[in-house]
C-alpha cells in the first residue's frame, strides 16, 4: 500500500510537454493565416497587373505594326502617342474642368436617384395600394432607355445641364428602385412578426428590420445603377454638353484626334470603375454582418 501511494505522488519528470500537438499547431496556424491569405491577395493583384500589361503589349504590337487583320489597328494610336496626350492634358486646366463637372452631374443625378430609389422601393414593397398606384407608371417608364430621353430632357429643362442630371438621375433610378423591392419582398416575415410581437411598431420594424434586412440587396441596385449612369452621363454630354469628359471625347473625335478620344475612354473607364469601387466599399463597410467567402476582400 505504501509502494503504491509513493508510486501516485512521485512527481512527473519527463522532458516532454503535456499538452502538444492541437495548441501549438493552432497557434501557429492562426498567425499563418493572414499570411497566406496576404500571398493570395498578392497573387490575385499581380495576375490582375500582367494582364492589363499583356492587352497594353498587344495594343502597342498591333498598332506600331499597322497590323489589318479585318480589324483595322493601323488607324488607332499608339501606346506612346496615347502617352503623350495624356501627358499634355493632364498640364492643362480644362481637363480637370471636365472631370470636374462630368462627377459633379453624376454624383447629383446618382445622388437623388439613390434616395429616390429606396424610397420608393420600399413603399411599393410594402404597401399593396401604393404598388397598384405607382407600379403600372414605373414599369410603362423603365423599358424606355434612359439616353431615350434626352429630347424630353432638352424640351423639359430650361438649361442643358438639369437635363443631363435628368437622365443620370433616370438611368439609376429604376435598378436601384427594382432591386430594392425585390430585396423588401424576400425579407422574411418571421423576422417582423418576432418584432411585433415583442411590442415593436411599425417605425421600428422599418429601422430595426426592413432597412437593415434589404441592405445587401439595395448595394447591388447601388453598384448596377452607378455604372448604367455612367454610360447616360458620357451619352448625354456627347448630345448636348458643353463640358464634360464625354462631351470633350467626342469633339476630339469630330477633329480626327483619336489619341484624345483613347485618353477621353482611359478617363472614363478610371472614374467608373473608382465610383462603383467607393459603392461597394460602402456596401461592405455596412453589411460587415453578413458572411463572406474567403479571399472575397471584404
Amino acid at each position: 500500500m505504501s509502494a503504491e501511494t509513493d508510486l501516485k505522488t512521485q512527481p512527473v519528470t519527463s522532458s516532454e510537454p503535456l499538452s502538444t500537438g492541437p495548441v501549438s499547431a493552432g497557434v501557429s496556424g492562426g498567425a499563418a493565416a493572414p499570411r497566406e491569405r496576404r500571398g493570395r491577395r498578392g497573387a490575385a493583384w499581380a495576375v490582375r497587373a500582367a494582364s492589363l500589361l499583356a492587352a497594353a503589349a498587344l495594343w502597342q504590337v498591333l498598332t506600331a505594326n499597322d497590323v489589318r487583320l479585318w480589324l483595322r489597328f493601323d488607324r488607332l494610336p499608339t501606346l506612346v502617342e496615347i502617352g503623350r496626350q495624356a501627358a499634355r492634358q493632364l498640364t492643362t486646366q480644362l481637363y480637370y474642368l471636365d472631370l470636374l463637372q462630368s462627377l459633379v452631374r453624376i454624383l447629383t443625378g446618382f445622388g437623388l436617384a439613390a434616395v429616390a430609389g429606396v424610397a420608393v422601393g420600399i413603399v411599393v414593397a410594402r404597401s399593396r395600394r401604393s404598388g397598384y398606384v405607382l407600379l403600372p407608371l414605373l414599369e410603362a417608364v423603365r423599358p424606355i432607355p434612359a439616353i431615350a430621353l434626352v429630347p424630353v430632357a432638352i424640351l423639359l429643362f430650361p438649361a442643358d445641364e438639369q437635363g443631363i442630371v435628368f437622365i443620370t438621375f433616370a438611368a439609376a433610378f429604376f435598378p436601384i428602385m427594382v432591386s430594392t423591392r425585390h430585396a423588401a419582398r424576400a425579407l422574411p416575415t418571421l423576422w417582423e412578426d418576432a418584432v411585433r410581437t415583442l411590442g415593436g411598431g411599425r417605425r421600428h420594424v422599418l429601422w430595426h428590420v426592413v432597412l437593415p434586412g434589404i441592405l445587401p440587396g439595395v448595394f447591388g441596385g447601388l453598384s448596377v445603377g452607378m455604372g448604367v449612369a455612367w454610360i447616360c452621363v458620357i451619352s448625354a454630354e456627347m448630345i448636348s454638353g458643353e463640358f464634360g469628359v464625354g462631351y470633350r471625347t467626342w469633339s476630339s473625335y469630330t477633329i480626327v484626334d483619336y489619341p484624345a478620344v483613347i485618353v477621353g475612354m482611359i478617363t472614363i473607364g478610371l472614374l467608373g470603375w473608382l465610383t462603383s469601387a467607393g459603392v461597394e466599399l460602402v456596401g461592405r463597410r455596412v453589411t460587415r454582418w453578413l458572411p463572406r467567402a474567403e479571399g472575397s476582400g471584404a
